[in-house]
């Protein structure tokens, strides 16, 4: 996926106005089947996986023991005892690793899908309406996945996204997907490349591995306590349980500021980093999130930034930085 077809600025609204789709082939996928996979995924993940309807979708992270973050995860139940789940690119080998090592003395199966798959992301209001006459069924509502015929080519479509916008993740054999990305373009979307995507995502207040999770942290200190049940035993889940009965330290905040462009690794003035940052193309203004200490993260708080050498004035803002519904 390049950085940019015809621009970030344009790419970024027509997600946020209409429909562009993305080429997010790179991510990884690994499979759990067996009579064992449930149990053996609500060992591995931070979320209450007995909860997945078959058909349906779940967020979660993958923990250390001593909590530190490996990745976040989406998973689909395809089947009673059969599971995909998607890795990001980077940390597609050692998650798989990670599974594989603690598979043993569950009846399971893991296996490296990632060479089985592309991935196409479809996104934005419009998303839905230009894929219906391309697909061979209903299209599954959001956060459900559904086996489908999609523009001729057998397809895993799923009712989930990284844009804060509606929209469709199309997993469908590699041979096809040129054809696929095609028809879509044809079909009115806009090709849409990594830049914008970063910009979209960091509107929608989503996370990015290597940015506001990692190793370093904890998922409770991250702000991802929702997808974590700690009543379930996941690996890591001791820790998160002593953070959120503790509270975290710090806390991860969203901000704006009304003059120049935030960047990661900017120091926060009295403690604190800026984890991302950019100008948001919805909102014209320098937008970010950053780690602040735990009593200076509420709505409302002014920051000071240090921009390469500039301190810049900000204030935390509720998440998420730019909602359709407040539009």
């Amino acid at each position: 996926m390049p950085v940019q077809y015809g621009g970030i600025q344009a790419e970024h609204e027509a997600v946020r106005t209409a429909a562009g789709v993305f080429d997010v082939s790179h991510m990884g996928e690994v499979e759990a089947t067996g009579p064992g996979a449930p149990a053996f995924l609500q060992r591995v993940l931070s979320n209450d996986v007995a909860k997945i309807p078959v058909g349906g979708a779940q967020y979660s992270v993958l923990c250390r023991e001593d909590g530190g973050v490996l990745d976040d995860l989406f998973t689909y139940r395809l089947g009673e005892d059969r599971y995909l789940t998607v890795t990001n690119a980077a940390n597609h080998g050692r998650d798989l690793a990670w599974l594989q090592e603690h598979a043993d003395g569950f009846e399971v199966e893991v296996t490296d899908r990632i060479a089985d798959y592309a991935m196409l992301a479809l996104q934005g209001p419009r998303a839905r309406a230009l894929a219906a006459p391309l697909v061979a069924g209903e299209l599954p509502p959001r956060m459900t996945a559904a086996e489908l015929e999609f523009a001729g080519v057998p397809a895993l479509v799923c009712g989930t996204g990284y844009t804060g916008e509606d929209g469709l993740e199309l997993l469908l054999p590699p041979e096809h997907a040129g054809a696929v990305w095609d028809a879509l373009l044809a079909a009115g979307a806009v090709p849409a490349g990594l830049g914008a995507r970063d910009t979209l995502r960091l509107e929608a207040c989503f996370h990015l591995y290597g940015n506001e999770l990692s190793e370093d942290r904890d998922p409770i200190t991250s702000g991802l306590g929702w997808a974590c049940k700690e009543e379930t035993g996941f690996i890591g889940s001791e820790r998160a349980a002593e953070v959120r009965a503790a509270g975290p330290a710090e806390k991860l905040v969203a901000f704006k500021m009304a003059e120049g462009i935030p960047r990661a690794g900017n120091p926060v003035v009295g403690g604190g980093e800026v984890t991302s940052g950019t100008r948001s193309p919805s909102l014209g203004v320098g937008v970010g999130m950053a780690f602040v200490p735990a009593e200076r993260s509420a709505p409302g708080t002014p920051l000071e930034i240090d921009v390469r050498g500039r301190v810049r004035a900000a204030e935390i803002v509720p998440k998420p930085l730019y909602s359709r519904e407040e539009k």
